[in-house]
């Protein structure tokens, strides 16, 4: 079954890739897979308790309700490390938000912007570990729980 749905995941990154080529946009679904399943899998859930790779679900919207939270979340490796255009990345970050973020994304989300992206992604980040840490020991502070994260 696992084969299936990886096989519909790259069919559906090459229908994606087709409607560019062809003039159209781009869904954030196929470019998730694409870019960020690798290490975050297709449903979100991350990867093992000790690889680093958080889960998604009734988590991540956590960081979009603080200030540097939202930077963080423009600095993990994958964003940070990606070629995609400032517009594509708040399109897939707003599709994580919406999709996994559950009861953790704020009642008033505000959804990430093209111009936020780039001014945040501008921001130095020199070690994301620690810039986590922060954001948690933030989210803790006003009562909000996030996926374990096995590095100290």
């Amino acid at each position: 079954m696992r084969h299936v749905s990886q096989l519909i995941a790259v069919i559906s990154c090459l229908v994606s890739l087709g409607s560019v080529a062809s003039g159209g946009s781009r869904s954030p679904e196929p470019i998730f897979i694409q870019h960020c399943s690798g290490c975050h899998g297709l449903n979100g859930d991350g990867g093992s308790a000790t690889s680093g790779i958080p889960r998604f679900r009734d988590f991540v919207g956590a960081f979009a309700g603080d200030e540097l939270g939202r930077t963080y979340v423009l600095h993990v490796p994958g964003i940070a490390n990606t070629s995609l255009d400032d517009e594509t990345i708040a399109t897939v970050v707003n599709y994580v938000m919406t999709t996994w973020g559950g009861t953790s994304l704020p009642k008033q989300f505000r959804a990430f912007t093209k111009g936020e992206v780039e001014a945040r992604r501008r921001y130095s980040v020199s070690d994301i570990v620690a810039l986590r840490r922060e954001v948690v020991a933030r989210l803790r502070a006003r009562g909000i729980s996030t996926a374990t994260y096995p590095w100290p």
